[in-house]
Formats: C-alpha cells, structure tokens, sequence
C-alpha cells in the first residue's frame, strides 16, 4: 500500500483512498482504506502526532488530542434488503472509555444479543413517539427482554414533531422515570429520530447526573448525523439546540428496515445531511451521491446502505477529534447557521431541519462565490443535487434579512460577539469555520435571498 499524508486543519479535506464510488459493490471490502479483505480499520496517535496504519499516515496540527476513527468492519455479505442473520456493517466511534459501535444492517432488531450487551441493569426506558411506538416498540422491547428475564421495559411515548422538543416534553421522560424508580443502573433506550435522539439522550445526561442510554435511529436523519456523536437538547423559543450537553451513548443500532415506513419527505430531509459530508470534506461521495440520488430517492437498500455507512464513518471520524466541537467538528454545520434561524423564525416543525439545512446550504455556499472562495461550477452542482434530493433551494418567503440576523445572534458558534461560519472554499470536499470574512458578503447573500 503506498504512502499517503494529508494535512489536518480547520479547512479539512478529506479523500479516502479508495477506488471511483461510482462502481462502490456493497459486498466488497472497499471502505475509507483500500483493503485487501475485510479488516477493522483503526488510525492511532504516536506521540508525535502522526496517525499511522501501515505505512499510511495523516499528519494533524499540534492543539488537536485523540485519535482519528475509521473504523469499518464490514461483515455483511448480503444486501442490506434482504433479511439476514448475518453480523451488521460496524463502524466505531473511538473515544477513549466512551468509544462505542455503531451497527447497521438489515434486521437488526431481530438480532436480541446487539442490545442486550449494551445494557448494563435491569430497567430500561423506551423513549419514542406517537408515530413510531406502533410500529416498532413491541419489537424492540421484544429485543430487549428475548431469553433475558430479568430486564423490564418502561416506555413514555412523547407526541411527534419538532414543536415539541421543549422542556415541558423533556419533563415527561423525568416523570416516568423517577415513577418507575429508574436508578443508576438503568439504560434509556432513544427510539424514533433525531428529536426523540435528541431528548433521551439529553434525559439520560441529567437524570441522576447521568444513565446509560442506547440510541435507535428510525429516520435517514438521525441515522446518518443525529444519533451519532453525543449532541444532546432541546429548543428554546429563542433559539434551535440552546440547552443541551455532549453525552454519548453505549451504541447506535441502525436498522435500515425502520427505512421502510419513512415517509418521502423525511428521506429526502435526510439527504440534506448526506450531502453536507461531500460538500465539506468528501469529494468523491459527493460525486457517487450525483450519481446514485435517483437510486437514493428509490429506496434501493444497498445504495442507502452504502450513504449511511459513509455518513457515519465521516462523522465518527470527525467526533473521534473534536468531541465537542472546538474547532473541527464546527464544519459539521455547514447550512446550519442559516437553517437554524429559518427553523426558528419560521415555526418549530414548519420545515423538516433537513429541509431548513437544504435551504441554509444553498446560501452559505452563495456566500462562498460571493467571496471568491468556490467557483460557480460548485454553486450549479449544489443546486442541482438538491433539486434532485427535492430539497428547497430558498427559504421561506417570509424569513427578513432581520430574522435571520437575530436569530443568527444567538448562535452556537457565535464567540466574543463574533458570527463564526462554516463556508465552501477550494476545490469541492473543502471548507472553513471562519469569523473573518467580508460582512458585505454575508449582508448581500441575505439580501439575494429575502424580500426584505
């Protein structure tokens, strides 16, 4: 294997060395390393800072601590639609003690002993929905409790829907648990997308000052960027995702037949985020994606089999340096600023996140050409593709450029007063998180795309 070195920075470019995805075999054992066979990829820290695997090496700048994580053991060998007993697609968030699986594949919950290895006591709480306890709690308590007795399941279903990612739903989950008398040794178990992702984890975080909890993603979304990487909240009136902590689970298992009952809107909302990881640091998934949207919008299961393995060894790989969010795992956010304020001036639940990031992208990648960051051909393909994706282009016709500025105020990423940003800048696959750039740009993207 020869040698490859690429430089770690901010503005990160990441292309892994494997052959055109265009001809991506679901049952090779092609990943981020090109392997001879399927193998455990794992890139670990010398104490000069070189990651090295081999004789492949990735340098990263001195500040940055941990170990990059690409860990992708493939172990299936049929396709992600057919049910199998076989072991899933692995790919591990490396993170010290708190390093943990993620699992895909077909039927997972068929698949008793994935969880129960995961769950440490004898309670757990089911954290899910009006919309998906129907149709999968049953088979996930089943999961849960299959040839082990001494488990029992609690269960608090939570109405649907972004609106209702507050602290009076929050609350509902603390009720349950304390009237179940939950205790340290319980595990929340997260089953639904990436709001019930989002405030189970957030409950398992402060509930006794910290359970166990299990992650069980039913939407592209939260399989693909939520449920991963231990963001934690809830909204506040002001602002989306103000209150929350970093807090990771012990696993995340994918199930891509939960695929099955998506409705089209929420796959194409997930999407957005699939995108986003060409855009940033991808190039040639972002290519593979202009090639297989169609496919992707078909539901064809290998081909979203293969985006969400890669979405996840992105994000895990990301995660594994930047746990929270110092500098690098800011590029996650790409649309995000933008699409945030269109979530929250616009109404919790007007537009799917994956619809507002759609919208978001498309401006701060115009902000990039403003700035002469990007040429135009990357503008056109971003538009393309999510037109493809059927994702908006726009924002809303009555988002003002002043509802974007105050909301955009309260910011995350906002620092000493500073709007920091996430834009395209380079050849495609590169980005920054920057507060150092022309307010002029930034004044006539929002001009371009509101009315007032």
């Amino acid at each position: 294997m020869a040698c490859t070195t690429n430089a770690f920075t901010v503005s990160l470019s990441s292309k892994p060395n494997t052959k055109s995805l265009s001809d991506f075999n679901p049952n090779s054992s092609d990943f981020c390393l090109r392997l001879n066979k399927p193998a455990k990829v794992s890139l670990r820290c010398s104490s000069s800072g070189e990651l090295n695997l081999g004789r492949v090496a990735v340098s990263r700048p001195s500040g940055i601590r941990g170990k990059i994580c690409a860990n992708a053991t493939q172990v299936m060998d049929q396709s992600v639609g057919e049910k199998s007993s076989k072991a899933p697609t692995i790919v591990e968030v490396h993170l010290g003690n708190r390093s943990y699986p993620i699992y895909i594949g077909s039927g997972l919950l068929d698949q008793p002993e994935l969880l129960q290895k995961h769950v440490h006591g004898k309670k757990v709480l089911a954290v899910t929905n009006t919309t998906i306890a129907p149709l999968y709690l049953d088979k996930v308590v089943d999961a849960l409790t299959k040839g082990n007795p001494n488990v029992s399941v609690e269960n608090v279903i939570l109405p649907d829907g972004e609106k209702y990612k507050n602290m009076d739903t929050l609350m509902k989950v603390f009720d349950k648990a304390i009237e179940s008398r939950l205790d340290r040794r319980c595990t929340f178990v997260a089953l639904g997308g990436g709001v019930i992702g989002d405030m189970c984890g957030f409950a398992a975080a402060s509930f006794l000052r910290g359970v166990n909890f299990i992650q069980i993603p039913t939407t592209v979304m939260a399989q693909v960027d939520s449920s991963v990487g231990g963001k934690t909240g809830i909204n506040h009136p002001l602002g989306k995702n103000l209150i929350g902590a970093f807090y990771q689970p012990q696993c995340v298992l994918v199930d891509t037949d939960t695929l099955y009952t998506l409705p089209d809107r929420e796959l194409a909302s997930g999407l957005a985020e699939v995108i986003k990881y060409g855009l940033i640091r991808d190039a040639e998934f972002f290519e593979w994606q202009e090639k297989n949207m169609e496919k992707l919008m078909a539901r064809d299961p290998n081909v979203l089999a293969y985006a969400i393995k890669r979405s996840c060894e992105n994000k895990a790989e990301v995660v594994s340096l930047d746990e929270k969010e110092s500098g690098l795992r800011a590029t996650l956010n790409l649309g995000h600023t933008f699409g945030h304020a269109i979530e929250t001036g616009f109404g919790y639940g007007q537009w799917l996140h994956g619809e507002a990031v759609a919208a978001g992208t498309v401006m701060a990648v115009d902000m990039s050409y403003r700035l002469g960051w990007i040429d135009s051909s990357i503008v056109k393909r971003v538009n393309d593709i999510l037109l493809q994706a059927k994702l908006p282009s726009v924002p809303p016709e009555t988002m003002t450029v002043e509802m974007f500025k105050s909301v955009m105020a309260l910011d995350k990423k906002v620092a000493d007063g500073l709007l920091r940003l996430i834009l395209l800048k380079g050849s495609l696959g590169n980005c920054v998180f920057t507060g150092e750039y022309d307010r002029k740009a930034l004044d006539d993207t929002l001009s371009a795309f509101c009315k007032s």
